[in-house]
């Protein structure tokens, strides 16, 4: 396992371990205090911790390697499992939220022993907050690797696992605030609505996250292209390899986290025949799948007629031969 995947699952890792001692902390203080955004918090947490777990499972089978069945790997399992985490969340976190705090204002009782309420906030919110501090660590190191803001990371890196820790960790620490706010407002007041209203305004809160989470998986299984950036810099590198003249077609593709799928058109110097055209090419993917992240390459023989890529290209321009191999940017 690489480094950074190893990041990754310890981010995984610390995520769960916190989420399921807050759960069985906020689940014993909900029905001590008989808080109905306290019982919304518990929900959320028991939700988290759920999701952690299929998580896990997305990591793991998303690891395994090519086979005949499977060319391009099993990397899309990932956003497969993601979805169900996301669709979990959804169901076991914001419906229950949701419908909890409608029951309460419907049927509204006083809580109680509020002490006992903002211990466990203040336990949940050291637990979460150190949580979500390791996915920002780990979205913040990609954003500057990638060249993109923190939240545009978290929202387009190919990475499912990361891209859920970081949004349902920054989810709980607004979720613990408005817990906290629903419940001092319930004991200052002595009504019970502002209570309920904060346990549906956590549901709603994980809603959200859970459509953008089930949005940005579903878009990865349909198939999403890498950035603009990284596929300039895959161009630059093909262009740089001496046996190629020009690239009339490019496209990459992720077919898992951090993992691409690579077919490009090119015109290889000389005048080779057919067969042995076929054999350079082959040994040009061997080189290119050689390259981290590369799945699988694919090239073919560039049209005549077909445009280069490269905007600047002009028949006699000097070759960069600096870079060798197909280089594409970590996303």
């Amino acid at each position: 396992m690489s480094e950074r995947r190893q990041r990754v699952s310890a981010t995984v890792l610390i995520a769960f371990g916190a989420n399921l001692l807050i759960a069985v902390a906020k689940s014993v203080a909900g029905a001590i205090t008989g808080s109905a955004s306290m019982v919304a918090e518990a929900a959320h947490s028991w939700a988290d911790t759920g999701n952690e777990i299929f998580l896990m499972i997305a990591e793991r089978r998303a690891r395994r390697p090519q086979d005949v069945a499977h060319p391009l790997g099993y990397g899309r399992e990932a956003y497969v499992w993601s979805m169900f985490a996301a669709l979990g969340l959804f169901v076991a976190g914001s419906a229950v939220s949701i419908m909890h705090g409608i029951q309460s204002l419907v049927d509204p009782e006083p809580a109680s022993n509020f002490g006992v309420a903002y211990v466990v906030f203040a336990i949940a919110l050291v637990l979460e907050g150190t949580s979500f501090l390791q996915a920002y660590r780990q979205v913040n190191r990609a954003a500057k690797e990638s060249g993109r803001d923190l939240f545009e990371q978290a929202i387009e890196t190919s990475d499912p696992t990361l891209r859920a820790v970081f949004a349902e960790d920054l989810a709980a620490v607004v979720g613990i605030l408005i817990a906290f706010g629903g419940v001092l407002a319930h004991q200052l007041t002595g009504s019970p609505i502002p209570d309920a209203v904060g346990s549906i305004l956590v549901g709603i809160l994980l809603g959200v996250v859970a459509i953008v989470l089930v949005d940005r998986n579903r878009r990865f299984l349909v198939g999403v292209e890498v950035p603009a950036a990284a596929r300039a810099r895959v161009l630059e590198s093909l262009t740089s390899v001496p046996e190629i003249s020009r690239v009339t077609q490019l496209h990459v593709e992720f077919v898992g986290p951090r993992q691409v799928y690579l077919v490009a058109a090119v015109d290889l110097l000389g005048d080779d025949t057919e067969s042995h055209l076929g054999s350079r090419l082959r040994a040009l993917e061997h080189r290119i799948e050689a390259s981290p992240g590369v799945v699988q390459a694919v090239l073919t023989i560039a049209e005549p007629s077909a445009p280069d890529l490269r905007p600047e290209h002009a028949p006699g321009r000097p070759r960069n031969e600096r870079r060798t191999e197909p280089e594409v940017g970590a996303a």
